[in-house]
């Protein structure tokens, strides 16, 4: 068996799901605190444990009986970690896998390799981004097509639709021909124009970055966010330069930097207030958009005292706002908090609370494909830590069809598809298997 060199909260889940632990149990087992553990299920391969837990991940996987060793490499294999076997049960104790249709046991793990190696399950085929990262580092060409101010103005606002509805490949394609077009825009612009441009030049690379990281490009995103701060900082527009903040913060993120993440969440969001006095719809659903974003870093740090306050904070935002709308391209409202309360109650491993606070969302506010989507890839993530595999299924079917590119395309929501096809039992499995190929994730 090759040597784990680094271990990955996701190396981590599969040795936790091949002794068949629980969050609890594998937390104890270890010396570690539960809510580590439930952070590793929760973030897969971007948190990487501290030294002393990499230090006892090694002894407990060399004291691992061959069993579990050969499982451990099954699951590594396929590129899954098992996200929760047995997480947040509400028995609290290990998991014990049975089978309804009886190959259970040592026959079972046979039979349910033979089954993995013949799917071979992957990841779907990734949107070619390669023409829009040559147009990202190199905006300027001799055939850029050249728009007027209003012209541009809407090709960025029907960026920001599109990647709302999730239709990324639909983004990337604008997005390659937008970005050449910038500095004619800029050259042609006076007067008041020049400020304007910088505004949208700055949610330009808010989209890229946004596409970027949804396709997994996490480098690349970090670029195009600091492309959009600065224009942002051009323009002198508070509001702009918070909601620039957002890309970054969500860019700091996706390259595992929370605790910055949540520094700039929470300096930006103070700026905006001081700037501004919040005396405007947009300067308020930035203001709580930002603070969302910080609380999700927060929880992604076991940080629970600065998430449940960022939330706060976000509640009285959205009070203050009175409704449900997409300000500034943010789709903050009351709605939208308690969307991100489910994916904080899920990032800290209570796969029990983002459930119940699901229950309680009314779907018909829910407008945005982007965000209803995320909603139900939450409620597929939640099902499978709590070992309920075929309403985390139905809940990800359900994803599919508000956003079919929302599977396809984003490597994270592909993990859980892998998940529930490894761990699920049956004619479940059976199920996953087939809808991990609906979907068009690769075999």
């Amino acid at each position: 068996m090759a040597p784990v060199t680094t271990w990955t909260g996701q190396d981590a889940n599969a040795l936790r799901n091949a002794l068949r632990m629980s969050v609890t149990a594998f937390a104890e087992h270890l010396g570690a605190a539960r809510r580590t553990v439930a952070k590793w299920s929760s973030q897969g391969d971007n948190v990487l444990p501290r030294a002393d837990m990499q230090a006892a991940l090694d002894t407990v996987l060399a004291r691992a009986t061959p069993e579990v060793r050969e499982r451990f490499e099954a699951l590594r294999a396929v590129g899954t970690s098992g996200a929760a076997v047995g997480a947040a049960r509400p028995d609290g104790g290990a998991y014990a896998d049975t089978d309804r249709d009886g190959d259970s046991g040592s026959d079972g793990d046979v039979r349910r390799r033979d089954l993995l190696r013949g799917a071979a399950i992957g990841v779907a085929a990734a949107p070619n981004v390669a023409p829009l990262l040559d147009a990202l580092l190199s905006p300027a060409r001799p055939d850029a097509a050249v728009l007027s101010m209003p012209q541009f103005t809407q090709a960025v606002a029907a960026a920001k639709v599109d990647y709302q509805a999730c239709r990324y490949e639909r983004v990337l394609d604008r997005l390659v021909t937008l970005l050449p077009s910038l500095e004619p825009v800029k050259s042609g612009a006076e007067g008041d124009q020049r400020p304007r441009v910088e505004v949208l030049a700055a949610d330009m690379y808010h989209v890229v970055g946004s596409v970027l990281l949804k396709v997994g490009d996490r480098g690349m995103a970090l670029v195009a966010a600091e492309r959009s701060t600065h224009a942002a900082a051009r323009s002198q527009d508070p509001v702009a330069i918070a909601t620039s903040a957002r890309i970054m913060t969500h860019a700091l993120m996706g390259s595992g930097h929370d605790d910055q993440a949540v520094t700039l969440a929470a300096n930006a969001a103070g700026s905006l207030d001081r700037d501004t006095r919040l005396t405007s719809t947009d300067a308020v659903a930035v203001y709580g958009a930002l603070v969302l974003r910080g609380a999700i870093a927060a929880a992604r740090r076991d940080d629970r005292d600065t998430a449940n306050a960022m939330l706060d904070e976000a509640t009285d935002a959205a009070t203050r706002l009175g409704y449900d709308g997409n300000d500034r391209w943010t789709g903050f409202g009351a709605t939208n908090v308690l969307l991100h309360r489910i994916h904080v109650a899920l990032t800290l491993g209570d796969a029990g609370t983002a459930i119940a606070i699901a229950r309680t969302v009314p779907l018909d506010k829910v407008r945005l494909a982007e965000r209803r989507a995320s909603l139900y890839v939450d409620v597929a993530r939640a099902y499978t830590q709590w070992g309920r595999y075929e309403h985390g299924l139905s809940a990800l079917r359900t994803a599919y069809e508000v956003a079919p590119e929302e599977i396809r395309c984003r490597p994270a929501v592909q993990r859980i598809a892998g998940d529930l096809a490894m761990l699920a039992t049956g004619s479940v499995r059976t199920a996953a298997v087939g809808f991990a190929r609906s979907a068009g994730i690769q075999w």
